[in-house]
């Protein structure tokens, strides 16, 4: 099965060896997005409300440049440095997800790339 290099301007450029997602059949593989404006390049400094809404931006920009959208999330992992943000998160994340949410892990970590709060990948369908 081929794979496809998913590259977008509309999300951050990838800071390290890989690739912002990989198509592979059917399914879109995001790699982690934490809270970096694309146009910048500098993290979002706000708040973990800021920072998540950020991060899901990233997310919508590598879907819409992979022809798929935020509707085709079939799974998402979400990596907070502080479990006592969660509610946030989750009211943020919601508002992407109206109905139909993707299957979803959170998990606390103790630090996250450049010292943000948060960090989601995704696996989606190809549209």
């Amino acid at each position: 099965m081929k794979k496809e290099y998913i590259e977008t301007k509309m999300a951050p450029a990838a800071i390290g060896p890989y690739s912002q997602a990989i198509k592979v059949g059917n399914l879109i593989f995001t790699s982690g997005q934490i809270p970096i404006d694309p146009e910048s390049g500098n993290v979002i400094e706000g708040t973990i409300k800021e920072q998540t809404d950020q991060v899901m931006k990233n997310i919508k920009a590598i879907l819409e440049a992979a022809h798929s959208d935020m509707g085709a999330i079939v799974k998402t992992t979400i990596y907070l440095t502080k479990m006592s943000d969660f509610s946030i998160v989750n009211e943020v994340y919601g508002n992407y997800f109206k109905e139909n949410p993707p299957a979803r892990a959170t998990v606390e970590v103790s630090s996250l790339p450049k010292g943000v709060q948060v960090e989601i990948e995704a696996i989606a369908l190809s549209l």
